[in-house]
């Protein structure tokens, strides 16, 4: 096989989560286990950080690699979902692991582990940590796929945990209170490996505190850390943050979360440097201002242009999806000042939105602003929420647009129609961006 066909192969012959949703959940890491045996427990063979939490986790993992990386170390770094290439999933110093590897790996090991019917994600874990082992890497950042306790990249003991935030997001599988699904994450916290808490709430701040204390796991309260003085968005669509201990940091990533997940990055490098990494404060700087050139991040607040006023996000619950509203909102405000001010027209918030059939969509609904013209449209997963249903219950909750099918569709419209002086948003669903990024030449 061809790595093309080699990779269709793993979508199709594994349970994929992206694609089949809980049908592709498998529960216990006994499976996990008997590979990492078989391939000699290779992520004992490196020092590891794990990033558990609802949101956050792909731009904390992202950016504490680049700080590491900025800093001279050979840096792994596991995430999902991937939005272009499955190869995204698994970097070593930013670049994708290669094409002829994912074959190999496929082609040599396939009779032991078809046997074991393991998921797409067991498989891909695996094939992560042999990766990181070969390639000889210092430290790999490791994010969680779903949950933590069960999850499959649970069999590590890391320098850090950290546990980036709590909010709804799969409760079919981690439970549907905040404090079970805090439970199911703090299932990651270690014996007396220090545990980083991004954000709390009185229902998850006693689950984490026991937690820890049962595990004898220093635990940082990021909010608490006060490390942070100040942020600010800049014009060009990153933040500015006044630290205590750095200075000025100007962060790439723009959206409005990234706030907090700042407080969570920077409290988890205070522990690391505590457990012994080495790096500068202009590895700091340097990290959170090139994080997407140094891993390739995409698709956080990413802007696309600027006339109009296009950006994409993988934000995709409310958890996430509150950040996004209030900075549409501030940009719909500024746009229209600078209308006022300039005699220009008057600007219109035009959004491109699609879910999956597994989300809290009317929750996400009573969030999303009333002064938009919509564009309901379905990623190319099984998953995907059909557009017209979509656009049935947006109706309910007073949101009105066209029904445009797919991603490609709607983009095509909503680029014919937005006049210069727009904004235009397109989210609701990592898939989404994922089609954006693929269909287009964005």
């Amino acid at each position: 096989m061809n790595y093309q066909e080699t990779v269709e192969y793993l979508f199709n012959s594994t349970p994929l989560f992206q694609q089949n949703g809980a049908g592709a959940y498998k529960e216990g890491l006994g499976t996990t286990r008997i590979l990492d045996e078989h391939f000699g427990h290779p992520h004992r063979r490196f020092q590891t950080v794990h990033i558990a939490g609802t949101n956050g986790k792909g731009s904390c993992s992202h950016t504490i690699a680049a700080v590491l990386q900025h800093a001279g170390y050979k840096v792994g770094l596991f995430t999902s979902p991937h939005l272009v290439d499955f190869r995204e999933r698994i970097r070593v110093n930013g670049r994708m692991i290669s094409e002829e590897y994912v074959v190999k790996f496929v082609r040599e090991e396939r009779g032991f582990f078809e046997p074991l019917h393991p998921s797409f994600f067991e498989i891909t874990t695996a094939m992560a940590f042999k990766y990181f082992a070969d390639e000889h890497v210092d430290i790999a950042v490791i994010e969680v796929g779903l949950g933590g306790r069960l999850d499959c990249t649970n069999i590590i003991t890391p320098l850090v945990s950290v546990i980036t935030n709590i909010s709804f997001d799969h409760q079919q599988f981690l439970g549907h209170t905040l404090a079970a699904i805090a439970s199911e994450k703090a299932g990651i916290i270690k014996a007396n490996v220090p545990v980083v808490v991004g954000e709390t709430t009185e229902e998850t701040r006693p689950v984490f505190a026991q937690a820890a204390a049962e595990t004898a796991a220093p635990i940082v309260w990021a909010e608490a850390e006060n490390e942070i003085e100040s942020a600010e968005p800049d014009a060009a669509g990153g933040f500015n943050y006044m630290t205590k201990t750095y200075g000025l940091i100007h962060g790439e990533l723009g959206g409005y979360c990234q706030e907090h997940n700042a407080r969570t990055i920077l409290a988890a490098l205070k522990c690391l440097r505590e457990e012994g990494l080495r790096f500068t404060d202009d590895d700091v700087r340097d990290g959170f201002m090139a994080v997407c050139r140094l891993t390739g991040l995409r698709g956080r607040w990413e802007v696309l242009s600027l006339r109009p006023y296009m950006v994409c996000d993988t934000g995709h619950n409310v958890g996430g999806l509150q950040y996004i509203v209030q900075q549409l909102e501030r940009l719909v405000q500024q746009k229209h000042h600078d209308a006022m001010e300039n005699g220009w027209a008057e600007p219109c918030l035009r959004i491109v939105f699609g879910m999956v059939n597994d989300k809290d969509v009317s929750g996400v609904m009573d969030l999303m602003p009333r002064n938009a013209r919509y564009y309901f449209c379905n990623a190319s997963v099984r998953r995907a929420l059909p557009a017209g249903e979509l656009a049935a219950i947006a109706r309910e909750h007073g949101l009105h647009g066209v029904v445009c099918g797919s991603v490609k569709e709607a983009y095509d419209t909503v680029h014919k129609e937005a006049q210069a002086n727009d904004i235009v948003y397109i989210g609701g669903s990592s898939f989404v961006v994922a089609d954006l990024l693929s269909d287009t030449d964005l």
